[in-house]
């Protein structure tokens, strides 16, 4: 382990093999650095830290402090933190509360600088969070999403797999997998197709995606009936279905369009 001076770590804190720790660092009890990870100058990580093999802490990043709930009582709590995540200057991830008892973000995470992840969010894979975005407790963000700098997530929000959030919208209900969405008050704007080439879906799952969106945004039905008019007419697929399903089990219901 390469350690700077002016640098503190409790000694019952579990540090993997090459981890580089920069000076004026705080690192408390109850934390566990998985290898090769990079924790730059000015980092402080409390106790309940786990973060996995090869990520990168910029500097002034504060990991696992207690949430901003009064709720909390001082439970015991986690904030994790997968592989190959970089969390940019400033960032602040808190610690879960009794209601999941974890916040988690997943592996190959972008996460700007100045962004916030509150108590009990769940981050997934390969999300890409830019400038100052904020998330509010228990919010859900699933695989590949994209959210653009200074956007806004009420709690209890959830974010669908490969969504595109434009920068400064506030989000107030559930963004559907594949979709864009903006403005504000937030709207749906199309899906994202320029970030699913990127990913490898072919040109035959975009068009299957936007017969699904067409029918549940343009075809005057509530989305209740659309949905039974998708499931009907169009062909089950992965993505048809995982649309589906969100829909149905989005408890603050879907973002409208214009």
């Amino acid at each position: 382990m390469e350690k700077y001076p002016f640098t503190v770590i409790d000694p019952s804190a579990k540090i993997g093999e090459n981890v580089k720790i920069g000076p004026f660092v705080t690192i408390d009890g109850n934390v566990e650095i998985g290898d090769g990870t990079i924790i730059d100058s000015n980092v402080t990580i409390h106790s309940g830290a786990r973060i996995g093999k090869n990520c990168h802490i910029h500097s002034g990043a504060v990991i696992s402090d207690i949430p901003q709930d009064l709720k909390f009582k001082g439970e015991d709590t986690l904030a994790i933190i997968g592989d190959n995540t970089h969390i940019r200057e400033f960032v602040t991830i808190h610690r879960g509360t009794a209601s999941k008892g974890k916040t988690v973000v997943g592996n190959n995470c972008l996460i700007m600088a100045y962004c916030h992840v509150a108590h009990d969010c769940v981050l997934h894979d390969h999300i890409i969070m830019s400038n100052t975005v904020q998330l509010a407790g228990e919010v859900v963000v699933e695989d590949w999403a994209v959210i653009g700098g200074g956007a806004l997530a009420h709690q209890f929000s959830h974010i669908g797999a490969h969504a595109m959030v434009q920068g400064g919208a506030i989000v107030l209900k559930d963004i559907p997998p594949y979709a864009m969405v903006g403005r504000n008050p937030i709207t749906y704007a199309g899906i994202n197709v320029v970030g699913l080439k990127r990913r490898g879906f072919t040109a035959e799952q975009i068009e299957n995606i936007s017969d699904v969106y067409r029918m549940l945004y343009n075809s005057d039905l509530n989305f209740g009936d659309a949905i039974k008019k998708i499931e009907a007419e169009i062909p089950a697929s992965p993505e048809r279905d995982l649309i589906v399903d969100f829909v149905k089990n989005s408890s603050r219901g879907i973002v409208r369009k214009a």
